[in-house]
């Protein structure tokens, strides 16, 4: 869901999600499983009691606006280690993070990038992979995660 109708939701589900003491991460709508996801955080992290709450008072406001047409399942959940980005502050926010993104249309003849987030420049993303570095337009992001980093730890016995 993108344009007019995510905007939509987000104001309304903003100030709610805001108002409970959470940042609203973001909004995915998938219209094939009629399932809408709402991402919330915080710097705590956030436990199944946070999306309980979050979940409850999203769906009366859902309930009284009818945002969505038809029947939909409303899930309230933590980003996760492999966090959405939505924004261009998010990018922003995990420069230096490894990120799978998806594009609506093709750059350099490609549709998906694997690479580490290295600027934020206007309207663009900067991403470096092995063969140099790539300029994402943001409008042609389709969808972005954060690729979870783990360290290896050393046993010495």
């Amino acid at each position: 869901m993108v344009g007019k109708e995510s905007d939509r939701l987000t104001q309304l589900i903003e100030p709610i999600v805001a108002q409970l003491g959470y940042e609203l991460v973001g909004i995915e709508f998938d219209g094939r499983s009629r399932v809408l996801r709402v991402y919330i955080d915080r710097a705590e992290g956030i436990v199944v009691d946070d999306c309980s709450r979050v979940s409850y008072q999203v769906s009366g406001m859902l309930d009284v606006e009818d945002p969505i047409p038809g029947q939909y399942q409303l899930e309230v959940s933590s980003p996760g280690l492999d966090r959405p980005l939505f924004t261009l502050s998010h990018f922003e926010r995990f420069i230096g993070s490894i990120a799978n993104i998806r594009l609506r249309m093709p750059v350099d003849n490609r549709r998906r990038v694997k690479g580490r987030i290295v600027g934020v420049e206007g309207e663009e993303i900067l991403v470096e992979e092995d063969t140099g570095t790539l300029r994402l337009p943001y409008g042609a992001i389709d969808r972005a995660r954060l690729v979870p980093e783990f360290q290896k730890t050393t046993n010495k016995g």
